[in-house]
């Protein structure tokens, strides 16, 4: 195998892009692409594990710098996956777990168009509001924005090549990891000797 995978897990705030992140990165030995933002941490947040936090104006100098793979408006903070160490990992064969938002996850399937990409969906809008809750991170009105904009990411849903829908974890996590494994034997992720005259 020449290069790595590159997979972009989006969906909802609050269906659990994260939790399958961190199994997937635990059990198929993923990288974690740690995104720059410019919201404030959450409780148990950790500065260059889960996201790297910069001021609206770093976020700008480095977007005109072209330091990013994909950026996106999410929630009123801007989001960006920082190029480099995107491609580096990919370059040197190592997979690679974005887990971003429907805006950004366009913008990397038209600069990776061999990215995978998988689109999270709840067993439904009130499970989402039910988790939401329960995460006990947000205020009413910030629970009540994540619902409204929930609704117009699912329209992006039909540019992803898969769709999994987190209804029982373990289930859904074999539904991903079986994904995974029938990307790792993709075509566009070989180049057999043979094959190179």
């Amino acid at each position: 195998m020449e290069q790595g995978m590159m997979l972009v897990i989006s969906g909802p705030s609050g269906v659990g892009k994260g939790t399958l992140a961190k199994r997937l990165m635990e059990e198929k030995g993923f990288a974690f692409s740690v995104s720059c933002t410019t919201r404030a941490p959450r409780p148990m947040e950790v500065e260059g594990k889960d996201y790297y936090f910069i001021t609206e104006e770093e976020f700008a100098r480095k977007e005109k710098a072209g330091e990013f793979l994909e950026t996106a408006l999410v929630h009123k903070h801007h989001y960006g996956t920082p190029l480099a160490p995107a491609r580096e990992a990919i370059v040197a064969g190592r997979d690679l777990l974005l887990d971003i938002d429907p805006q950004g996850g366009m913008l990397v399937m038209q600069k990776v168009p061999e990215a995978v990409t998988v689109f999270l969906l709840p067993p439904s809008w009130e499970e989402l509001e039910e988790r939401l809750r329960r995460r006990g991170t947000e205020s009413e009105e910030q629970i009540q924005r994540r619902l409204h904009n929930a609704k117009r990411e699912v329209d992006y849903l039909p540019h992803y090549r898969y769709v999994l829908v987190n209804d029982e974890l373990d289930s859904a996590y074999e539904t991903l990891a079986a994904i995974v494994t029938a990307e790792k034997h993709n075509t566009v992720r070989y180049r057999p000797e043979f094959l190179k005259r």
